[in-house]
């Protein structure tokens, strides 16, 4: 038996001023490749340099991940930051805890 991890996940750039939402089943190199674009107009995460984790969530089974990632981006940013800060009230960066 398999098993599977997803993430839906909100990343922010040093000034905190923009958030993006993704999803994926590898969150560390997710992060990593957040960080690598940073500066790269081609991308969202690359063009505002949101490469910092303020908060995850996991999922069993992609399809509940999928639909939780969409319901997110779809939130205006102050239910966006009552979700991070419901569990992360002082908007730690938690690369370190993923990544090692």
């Amino acid at each position: 038996m398999h098993n599977y991890a997803f993430y839906v996940y909100i990343v922010t750039n040093p000034e905190k001023t923009t958030l993006y939402t993704g999803m994926t089943n590898d969150l560390a190199r997710r992060l990593s490749e957040h960080y690598e674009t940073c500066g790269q107009l081609e991308t969202f995460t690359g063009k505002y340099y949101c490469y910092l984790l303020v908060y995850w969530e996991f999922h069993l089974y992609v399809r509940n991940a999928i639909l939780r990632e969409k319901e997110i981006k779809g939130w205006v940013r102050e239910k966006k930051v009552a979700l991070i800060e419901s569990v992360n009230p002082e908007w730690r960066i938690l690369n370190d805890e993923i990544q090692g």
